[in-house]
């Protein structure tokens, strides 16, 4: 075990120092250098990730590989970091996807170079800090601080309604945190009475739920991701706004148990999560940007997170958590793909294109497999994540699974309709007519996310392994009762509930 080696701020600073190095070791007027050391720093840092994901040790409670020091003893403040399973596949695909990210950059930027790559290892070192964070105090700085550097990303290299977008950016902080740590404050706030803890969770609710973003706050996100240059929405997607949903799983829910029992509140978070779902869908229909059609996209996935992570079974939390980066996989590497023909044509409107299955053959194959893990195919990673999530939303209501299959059928149109207009038929553009396939470098950036997308779809079990001991926390703690039918309670252990939670019939 590293149990001398602080890995998780080794993880967290890798990059910091790298944008460090980058600033004062490199000139701006030597593009390449700058390039090929960014990719060093976010490759070296995945690397030295990878070693967590042997190391965890499954079905262990509490927190590892904890890090601990006094910060500001007169606030009652630590340096206090440590990951759960829950922090563990959230930080390993932030790393993943930091390493993409800075390699699919090396054709889409060309102005002011040393400042973008600066930006994007600041903010990868910000995200890891903030799943790392077991202290609020410390929590709150990651957390807003790593708005600087998207702020900036959209502001300078985004596209022409890049500042309209960035305003509403600012509007996502958390607000006032405690000072003290996660593990005593959770502690504090679930003893409290029933009507403070509906009061406190509504308080976090706003920063988390515009974070998310949840209907009906989810405006900014198109306009976000369709100003952003492609890794900046690849980002967006994968992690950031996984960072609404890490604050419900690993805060409201823990702290706030009374507030999850308490029947209009649970009802008010399903049926917000169901209207994002089927709203945020039927909205995709009528996009005719493909970078819109997938941001909107987004709003109907993260609704299935929501609906599974209140759901409040062993299933429902489980699905939710594994959603998350399902989410960050399939989207992300739909960005990634629209990013790649928009530096071709310059354009992502649907009617430019057609028939770019003859020019395009491999594209349109890299396109097609994430096109089906998005909607859900068996074998492929989102199955896994939007039949668990539905698993668990029939263990306690059959309306909420029924009502979230119409996303699920949504999802699949409007996904083969987009892939049906840019890549079937006669190629009418004459713009089309010559442009290349793709490049190695570009196969190289998507063939890691397909791989994982196989992964999960076909062996799911190491991440229900990893996710089942925090899972069963959140389920115990909020204490709700629920019963699975007879046909599904004989299906998989990954639905039982943990011991001592109880079961009642509906």
């Amino acid at each position: 075990m590293l149990t001398n080696i602080p890995i998780l701020s080794i993880i967290t600073y890798v990059p910091l120092v790298g944008a460090l190095a980058l600033v004062f070791l490199f000139s701006k007027d030597r593009p390449g250098p700058i390039k090929a050391f960014a990719t060093f720093v976010v490759g070296l840092d995945f690397v030295i990730s990878v070693p967590l994901w042997f190391l965890f040790q499954r079905g262990k409670p509490g927190y590892q590989f904890e890090e601990r020091a006094s910060w500001i003893p007169s606030l009652g403040v630590d340096y206090h970091f440590g990951i759960d399973g829950i922090s563990l596949v959230l930080l390993l695909l932030t790393t993943l996807i930091g390493f993409i990210a800075v390699y699919s950059s090396y054709s889409a930027i060309h102005e002011r170079q040393k400042e973008y790559y600066v930006l994007l290892l600041l903010l990868q070192a910000f995200m890891i800090g903030t799943f790392c964070c077991l202290d609020f105090f410390l929590f709150y700085v990651f957390w807003e601080v790593m708005l600087v550097p998207m702020y900036f990303l959209i502001g300078v290299w985004g596209g022409d309604r890049r500042l309209y977008t960035t305003g509403f950016l600012g509007y996502k902080g958390l607000g006032h945190a405690p000072t003290f740590s996660v593990e005593a404050l959770t502690a504090v706030a679930s003893g409290m009475p029933a009507e403070l803890q509906v009061w406190l969770f509504f308080a976090f609710f706003f920063g988390f739920a515009i974070k998310v973003p949840m209907f009906p706050f989810h405006t900014w996100l198109p306009d976000a991701h369709t100003e952003a240059p492609t890794a900046g929405s690849v980002i967006l997607a994968a992690v950031l706004l996984k960072m609404g949903t890490y604050g419900f799983v690993r805060f409201s829910l823990p702290m706030f148990p009374e507030a999850m029992r308490t029947d209009w509140v649970a009802g008010l978070m399903i049926a917000l999560a169901i209207i994002g779902i089927v709203y945020g869908a039927m909205v995709t229909l009528v996009q005719k940007d493909m970078k819109k059609l997938i941001a909107y996209s987004s709003v109907s996935h993260l609704g299935y997170v929501m609906l599974g992570v209140f759901a409040l079974n062993m299933a429902g939390v489980q699905g939710g958590i594994l959603q998350m980066v399902n989410h960050g996989i399939s989207t992300g590497a739909l960005f990634l793909l629209v990013g790649i023909v928009y530096e071709r044509r310059h354009t992502r409107m649907i009617a430019e294109y057609g028939g770019l299955a003859r020019q395009m053959p491999v594209y349109a194959t890299y396109f097609m497999i994430m096109a089906l893990s998005s909607m859900g195919l068996p074998l492929l990673n989102g199955f896994i994540g939007e039949f668990t999530i539905l698993q668990g939303a029939f263990a306690r209501s059959f309306w909420w699974a029924f009502f979230a299959c119409f996303g699920i059928v949504l999802g699949a149109a409007y996904l083969l309709w987009l892939y049906q207009r840019v890549f079937f038929g006669e190629i009418t553009n004459p713009a089309n007519e010559k442009l290349p396939d793709l490049s190695l470098r570009e196969q190289l950036t998507l063939a890691p996310l397909v791989v994982v997308a196989l992964w999960i779809g076909l062996y799911p079990k190491p991440l229900f392994d990893v996710l089942r001991a925090p899972a069963e926390n959140i389920v115990r703690a909020a204490g709700v009762k629920t019963a699975l039918p007879p046909a599904l309670a004989r299906t998989a252990p990954l639905t039982a509930e943990p011991a001592g939670a109880g079961e009642t019939a509906h």
